[in-house]
């Protein structure tokens, strides 16, 4: 039975698990955390047809009860390193495993919103991130500084990305439709409080989410400015008071608000930047490199070693999902080709 190493148990990792080992392998999947699915085990609702993240997570982890999958939590990977035909994966207690194959699907960090000061972002209790919106909507508890319910909540998208400033030049992808998701669900909750999305571009890239961003403004009434805020301040009754520019009409305007919502980008994980650096497929901003983004977008330039989901860029669950089953296939056919190359040599 060949044997395939998976590190990282989110979404790309435990669907990739799942296919190979359906297809009787064995694989090892490790977690430097104590559980599995960490960045959406807080999430409530998943865009765009609003289900319940914890559906998802139980679908999910059920898969990881297959015999031929053998989960590691709380196991860190510190090195791995091509051992002849085989790859040899060190984990942080110093046990090495050989296996045939390498999956990374090590994931993303989201950005700190600190690194963004003049936004107030852990000095003003009433600015927050998606992150901590997210777990407020999850456990209806969505309360402004003084812990009343809020009137108004103004999102912004685009912190820690399309930013020069902050060092990520790229887009995020999911944060415009996050912000549309969010707001919608602030809507139904609390239906008189007033939202605001400040936005430079809004990107709706995925089939259904045009359709929600039109049902945010129709049904439920969010109110969307092109502009960017460039300064967040306290009044004296625990406010937010943020500065910003009416792109669309080139005028300066401030706004008060209960809430002001950081939209969070997506980086590379700690765990990615380390290990893409041993391996050498470090790409820009620390993501793992592929190897060709076009035909080869799960390969690497180290044979036997493949990537798949966000720690590639930044995507979503349900193209994180299609891309660990695209590597499955990918890693299937690899080692169908060394077992086809190992017989042809043992005939000679």
């Amino acid at each position: 039975m060949k044997r395939v190493a998976i590190i990282g148990a989110g979404p790309a990792g435990i669907e990739a698990a799942a296919v190979l080992a359906n297809q009787n392998m064995e694989v090892l999947l490790f977690e430097k955390s104590l559980n599995t699915l960490s960045n959406l085990l807080d999430k409530a609702y998943l865009f765009p047809d609003f289900s319940l993240a914890s559906d998802r997570v139980d679908k999910l982890n059920k898969k990881l009860l297959h015999p031929n999958i053998k989960l590691c939590c709380d196991t860190e990977i510190v090195d791995i390193k091509k051992d002849g035909d085989e790859w040899k994966v060190v984990d942080s207690k110093n046990t090495s495993y050989l296996t045939s194959a390498v999956l990374l699907t090590t994931g993303y960090s989201v950005f700190d919103a600190k690194r963004k000061e003049e936004l107030g972002y852990g000095i003003y209790n009433g600015v927050i991130t998606s992150v901590d919106l997210e777990k407020m909507i999850k456990y209806n508890q969505i309360e402004n500084a003084m812990g009343e319910p809020p009137k108004r909540i103004v999102f912004l998208q685009c912190v820690g990305s399309r930013d020069e400033k902050s060092g990520n030049n790229y887009c995020s992808k999911i944060c415009c439709v996050t912000a549309v998701k969010q707001a919608i669900e602030v809507k139904k909750l609390m239906p008189d409080t007033d939202v605001y999305i400040f936005y430079m571009d809004l990107r709706m890239w995925g089939q259904s989410f045009e359709e929600m961003y039109r049902e945010s403004q129709e049904k439920y009434d969010v109110s969307y400015v092109r502009g960017r805020i460039s300064e967040a301040a306290s009044t004296f009754d625990k406010k937010i008071q943020i500065k910003a520019e009416d792109t669309l009409v080139g005028l300066p305007m401030k706004m008060t608000t209960d809430l002001l919502v950081l939209m969070v980008g997506m980086e590379a994980s700690c765990g990615t930047k380390a290990l893409a650096d041993v391996l050498q497929i470090k790409g820009e901003y620390g993501f793992a490199q592929s190897l060709n983004c076009h035909l080869q977008d799960n390969e690497t330039t180290q044979q036997g070693l493949f990537i798949a989901g966000s720690c590639k860029r930044p995507m979503g669950i349900n193209e994180t999902l299609a891309d660990a089953r695209s590597a499955s296939v990918i890693i299937m056919d690899y080692l169908n080709a060394c077992q086809e190359n190992n017989d042809n040599r043992n005939q000679e």
